[in-house]
């Protein structure tokens, strides 16, 4: 999967092993960020995830969320961005200080999308 464009266009991210979670000293951050969240009427809508690499991607892929209500799964396969069936964005990284960071809805964003959710298989908020 490692393509001459894997990554290029992207900080590296730590492997899951390398990556650490949130813990006691994070405290006032954790409060800083609900503050913030409450501020904008996002404490419901957004939260954090352990942002980490387990492969590269190239820059023309992204991670799909897909899942099965009945059993209760969730998988996540890469697809090429211009072939996939995705319809929402569900995870985003944020990039302040990289000008070509753009999400494909927001051209110039400070933030680049690195999961995205295929509706078709019930995506979370989806009519059942």
């Amino acid at each position: 999967m490692t393509g001459k464009n894997a990554t290029q266009q992207r900080p590296a991210l730590p492997t899951f092993e390398e990556a650490e979670g949130l813990g006691p000293h994070d405290a006032e951050f954790v409060r800083d960020l609900i503050v913030v969240l409450e501020k904008h009427g996002n404490l419901d809508r957004f939260g954090l995830c352990l942002l980490h690499d387990h492969f590269p991607l190239d820059t023309d892929e992204v991670l799909v969320e897909t899942n099965d209500p009945e059993t209760r799964s969730l998988n996540i396969r890469v697809e090429k961005a211009s072939g996939t069936r995705h319809a929402k964005p569900s995870q985003w990284r944020f990039l302040p200080n990289v000008p070509h960071a753009k999400g494909a809805e927001f051209a110039g964003g400070p933030y680049q999308v690195i999961l995205q959710c295929d509706v078709v298989s019930l995506c979370p908020g989806r009519d059942r």
